[in-house]
């Protein structure tokens, strides 16, 4: 029910933001993009305060590490269905590799979803930062893997 809801909020944002700047109806590959690009923007926003704390720079508060985890390991079940075929349309960072090496990047996507979800997991019953850096970084490696990969500069 969750993912269903997140796909909801995903396509209506769209399609809003569509409509109020006059942009027609938009094709299938476009709405591929804002999805996934949508998605791709939720988690950045919450893998940046986890960051954030786990540098130093914001205190640690074990309860919002924990739902920005939680957050981050559900978000990160959601982009691959953004990568439709030919949806490298428009404005997108996304390399035409991806689709070239889709199971390569399909394994990539599990990567950082299997890490993000130990990730949550750990966050549950972590009181200090320090017990969350090693899995945190994993995620973040999972990420740039995939960036350097597959993600234009």
């Amino acid at each position: 029910m969750k993912r269903q809801t997140a796909l909801s909020c995903a396509a209506v944002l769209f399609t809003v933001t569509a409509v109020a700047h006059g942009a027609a109806e938009p094709t299938p590959a476009e709405r591929a993009v804002g999805y996934r690009q949508a998605v791709f923007h939720v988690i950045a926003g919450n893998f940046g305060p986890m960051a954030g704390m786990v540098k130093g720079e914001i205190p640690f508060d074990a309860k919002a590490f924990a739902l920005r985890a939680e957050r981050v390991a559900f978000l990160s079940t959601l982009p691959l269905e953004g990568f439709i075929p030919d949806s490298r349309v428009g404005k997108t960072e996304a390399k035409q590799e991806i689709w070239d090496n889709m199971d390569d990047f399909k394994a990539k996507m599990e990567t950082f979803q299997t890490e993000a979800a130990k990730l949550a997991e750990a966050a549950k019953t972590a009181s200090a930062v320090d017990a969350l850096k090693p899995q945190f970084g994993k995620v973040g490696q999972a990420c740039k893997d995939c960036h350097d990969k597959y993600k234009e500069d």
